[in-house]
């Protein structure tokens, strides 16, 4: 015998509605799907999406005529602006662009995109850097954060950059003509950083025409990890990851606020810090003329993660502890045991970022005898322990909250 639905449930089951959300993202951009994969981690099946997938609704006025309860939109038109600005639509803006007064942003923090491409090329030894970019403010502040991480350690950066063209077919082939021209002036062997993967690509072409070896005579960095672009690059070409799924759980859960309460967040501007150096055949050398040194860099890249320590180091590459300690700091500035620990930490962030593996699992693969001793060593060398490093890099939901499973060793450190 069927049940009779009362008033009430009538009642309660009409009031029960879920937000409706446009999400504007254009496919033809690479990190749309990540940055939608990072939205759906914080809001499964709890908002009624629509995606616009070829972002026409930054400039076809009826995609908006709908009723929307929030946007959040990787490209932007002052019209789109206009049209939120006009009918109080929440929008949270991912584009890499100036902030807007009256909106909260989202987007890539470039300055530390820049001190992380520093960072990979002075690990491998290079001594004389540029800096190709273009004149956009996203850029320029990309520049200003390899410049700066240069400075830190005494060294100089060699700078070109030009005004960027969408709509000029010569444009492309205008860059790589300059390029080539800059390049011959430089000294080698050169590290290069370019402000995206378009211009590292535009680089890898220039040196290609000028008869110069990629990565033995110039390495090429991008930034952004266009897969594509990268895996395509002839060598392909190592790259600045950004977090996408970061930034859109971010969002996600900014927008979320703002339906809830009301109130518009338009003083946020947050800034998601990079993910790792991807690196690939571009910039897998080592600049260092020390046959020895260069030697022991190998030996630990390849046994980092066994446990080995600098006294093994010295006894592979056939010297004493003290002449190699004297040798890496006259080289590249730092330790042996330094340079052990570097690759331990880039190899604890990946696990702690791409899996769930517990913190006892992640101290055996990179060769750490003690679990406490990992959380206290990235701790003091990355600023946040690890179980903060995961939840700002892999946040997790369970009915629009953040998830309590969080593994037994890291419980105690959050």
């Amino acid at each position: 015998m069927s049940k009779s639905i009362s008033h009430q449930e009538k009642t309660q089951k009409k009031a029960i509605r879920r937000p409706k959300v446009l999400l504007i993202f254009d496919f033809g951009w690479d990190d749309a799907k990540g940055i939608l994969m990072g939205i759906s981690r914080y809001s499964p099946g709890s908002w009624d999406v629509t995606i616009d997938m070829k972002a026409s609704a930054v400039d076809e006025d009826w995609w908006l005529k709908d009723q929307w309860d929030g946007i959040i939109t990787r490209h932007i038109s002052q019209r789109l602006l206009e049209v939120c600005r006009k009918r109080k639509i929440p929008l949270i803006d991912l584009n890499d662009t100036p902030k807007n007064p009256d909106f909260p942003k989202i987007r890539p923090d470039n300055f530390a995109i820049g001190h992380m491409g520093a960072e990979h090329f002075m690990e491998r030894g290079f001594k004389y850097f540029a800096f190709c970019g273009l004149t956009e403010p996203w850029a320029q502040e990309r520049r200003i954060g390899f410049v700066d991480a240069l400075g830190l350690s005494g060294k100089r950066c060699a700078l070109m950059e030009e005004n960027y063209s969408t709509t000029d077919p010569k444009w492309e082939k205008e860059q790589k003509s300059l390029i080539k021209v800059w390049l011959q002036s430089l000294p080698q062997p050169l590290a290069v950083m370019a402000c995206n993967d378009l211009r590292a690509w535009q680089v890898v072409s220039a040196c290609e025409e000028a008869g110069f070896l990629v990565p033995g005579d110039v390495a090429v960095l991008g930034a952004n990890n266009d897969y594509l672009r990268c895996a395509f690059g002839n060598p392909p070409l190592s790259s600045v990851a950004s977090d996408r799924q970061l930034a859109g759980y971010r969002a996600a859960e900014l927008l979320d606020r703002m339906m809830r309460t009301g109130v518009c967040a338009s003083d946020e501007d947050i800034r998601i810090d990079p993910l790792r150096v991807v690196v690939r055949h571009s910039t897998d050398v080592l600049a260092i003329e020390d046959r020895q040194i260069s030697a022991a860099i190998n030996y630990i890249r390849q046994f980092a993660c066994q446990g080995i320590s600098a006294d093994a180091v010295a006894e592979h590459v056939g010297i004493s502890r003290r002449a190699l300690e004297r040798k890496f700091r006259e080289e590249i500035g730092r330790s042996p045991h330094a340079e052990i620990r570097n690759l331990q930490i880039a190899r604890i962030k990946q696990l702690l970022v791409e899996t769930d593996m517990p913190l006892k699992g992640i101290a055996e693969v990179v060769g750490i005898a003690h679990t406490e001793y990992v959380n206290v060593m990235f701790s003091r060398l990355v600023g946040v322990t690890p179980g903060s490093f995961r939840r700002n890099h892999q946040p997790k939901m369970i009915a629009g909250r953040l998830s309590s499973t969080i593994e037994p060793d890291l419980k105690e450190e959050i």
